[in-house]
């Protein structure tokens, strides 16, 4: 079963990474507790949730090149 993150969640998650700590407790429903082996891995966790929260599903921007027709200026 997937968690359901929400946007206070998030907040605490950056608040945990702003100080430093490796450790974060969400108040749920459910609440719980999480700990982490690396800063890397709670910005991996970060970047899932607001993807979750927003509901962007879609995949990520992408860029049109522009093109002209011939040799000249």
């Amino acid at each position: 079963m997937a968690t359901i993150w929400t946007q206070e969640d998030i907040d605490e998650l950056k608040k945990a990474i702003r100080s430093g700590r490796l450790s974060v407790s969400y108040a749920g429903p459910p609440a719980r507790a999480e700990t982490f082996q690396s800063l890397a891995e709670m910005r991996a966790l970060l970047a899932e949730m607001v993807k979750q929260v927003s509901g962007s599903t879609s995949s990520p921007p992408y860029r049109v090149a522009a093109t002209k027709k011939g040799l000249g200026c």
